[in-house]
Order: C-alpha cells, then sequence, then structure tokens
C-alpha cells in the first residue's frame, strides 16, 4: 500500500478471533497495530505474503517520497511481531520504486518494482524482477514487461503470470495486459485496455470460472477509480466506474465471497480498507 509516512506499519490480526467476531457481526476487527520497520529516513510502499510459513514484507527505503536513491529492502518473520532483513536490493542508475512480492507456481518467491532511471538515460522506467528459493540469495533482475510501461503488479492464475502495465510517458497514457509463464519474460495480451483519464495503478482477481476482475486507478480528467470485469483471453474488457478516487489499490476476494479493498481515498487523505460490490459497481 503506498503511502508517505515515515515509519512502517503492519496490521497483526488474531485470526481466530477476528474471523469468529468477523463472522457474527459482518465487520472487521482490528485487533493491533506495531511498527515493524524504521531505520531508513523514510520507508514506505508495501507488501506482504505468505511463503515457508513466514511473513515477507517489502518496501521502498529512501530519504523521501521521490529521490534518486531508492532501495527494495524484504524483511521477514515468523510471528509477525520480530523481523529481520532478508535483502536489499539497489542500482546505481536507478530509483527503484514500488515493489511486489508474490510465489510462482514453482515455489519461489517473486520480487518485481520499477526502476526509475537517472539522467541521461533515454528512457523512464523498466519493470525488473527478482527470484529466490530461499529469500536470502536472489537472481540477477530480469527486465518485464516493455520500457516506460510499469508493470504494477503481478497476480498469478492457473499457472499463469498476470499483470497491467501503464504508460509513464505523456504519449503513452494508457493500460496494456501482460501475461507469462515463468514471471522473466511476458507478452502483451492487449493494449489499450483502458485510455481515459490517465489509468494506472491496478490489481487483480480471479475467480474459479477464470472471470478476472481489475481495480484501476486514475489520475487524469476524470479520475475516478474504475472496475474491469473480462472473461479469456481477458482482450475485452467491460467497466464500471466506481464514482471515488482512489490511490495504491490492492484487491482481494474472501472465502465467503466478498471482496476486499485496500485503497488511498481522497478528502480527507487516508488509508482505507472498504467493502468493494462487483455487481453494483460501489466501494
Amino acid at each position: 500500500m503506498r503511502g508517505t509516512i515515515d515509519w512502517l506499519w503492519v496490521l497483526v490480526v488474531g485470526v481466530a478471533a477476528a474471523v469468529a467476531q468477523a463472522a457474527e457481526t459482518g465487520k472487521a476487527v482490528l485487533v493491533d497495530v506495531q511498527r515493524i520497520w524504521d531505520r531508513a529516513p523514510h520507508n514506505a510502499f508495501t507488501d506482504l505474503v505468505r511463503w515457508k510459513e513466514r511473513w515477507w514484507c517489502t518496501f521502498r527505503e529512501g530519504t523521501g517520497h521521490v529521490n534518486y536513491h531508492g532501495k527494495l529492502r524484504v524483511i521477514v518473520s515468523d510471528d509477525g511481531r520480530q523481523w529481520e532483513s532478508a535483502v536489499l536490493m539497489r542500482a546505481v542508475f536507478a530509483d527503484l520504486r514500488d515493489p511486489k512480492l508474490c510465489v510462482t507456481p514453482a515455489g519461489e518467491l517473486m520480487l518485481s518494482g520499477a526502476a526509475a532511471m537517472h539522467p541521461p538515460i533515454a528512457l523512464r522506467h523498466q519493470t525488473v524482477a527478482w527470484f529466490s528459493k530461499d529469500g536470502r540469495s536472489w537472481s540477477e533482475a530480469s527486465k518485464i514487461g516493455d520500457p516506460d510501461f510499469w508493470l504494477w503488479r503481478v497476480t498469478w492464475h492457473r499457472g499463469r503470470a498476470y499483470g497491467f502495465g501503464y504508460g509513464t510517458r505523456t504519449d503513452n497514457r494508457w493500460i496494456r495486459l501482460y501475461t507469462s509463464t515463468n514471471g522473466r519474460k511476458f507478452d502483451m495480451v492487449a493494449d489499450k485496455v483502458f485510455t481515459e483519464g490517465y489509468p494506472n495503478e491496478t490489481s487483480l482477481v480471479f475467480l474459479e470460472d477464470d472471470t478476472c476482475y481489475c481495480l484501476l486507478r486514475r489520475d487524469g480528467q476524470p479520475n475516478t477509480a474504475q472496475l474491469g470485469i473480462a472473461q479469456p483471453p481477458y482482450k475485452e474488457w467491460t467497466w464500471k466506474d466506481l464514482g471515488v478516487r482512489i490511490g495504491g489499490p490492492h484487491m482481494i476476494r474472501l472465502p465467503d465471497g466478498r471482496f476486499v479493498a485496500v485503497v488511498r481515498l481522497y478528502d480527507p487523505v487516508r488509508t482505507s480498507v472498504c467493502c468493494l460490490d462487483p455487481e453494483q459497481g460501489m466501494l
């Protein structure tokens, strides 16, 4: 989840008690909040995954929201309370930004993020990915997606990786869908899937019948979020306007079928956990 905080926080949930209470009341329960990392002047843009019976969290470390020397750190914990560093990724030629974690069908941990290039390099952004079998030793970076199309988040479904890339120049402000069988080489499925209002950050959810939902951020005019729906091969999409501006979206589907999204809301600016109704198109 994106933010501009100086400390990194995680919600540590007492699963059994929270699930029981939520089942009775239909409401989410905030159990605990703890600071888990604050060793850089600016620690933000987090992602979290459960892998090999441990919690793995990644985020960007820097001196501020935007600077030339951002690095991507991965930390690990057995219990969500005590954390240690697993790896710190850096690039002398770029500011590394907005890391994401996922687990591949081969059982590897995949870390992806964008390299915002330093001048005089001509391109602006290149998405890159690293892979690890133990979370400590990592592969060399692989370039994924196209230059100046930021492949925001990778989601796996039936052995394939999917993700939308968004254009980062003023002349390519649309999103295109990519897919991959190994996470290292991505092919474009559909171009110019959404073009209005500077579409950018996305989160995907796949259903058992292969329906795909996409929660989409926009930052132009108009700037209201969109919910996209598609069937295989995911070349044709229909969209519903959610009527609210969002940032840093992530979306999951609970075992009972409900959709939950974590986003930045505006007026006032805050991070929020929201219910999403895909049928009504309401957040």
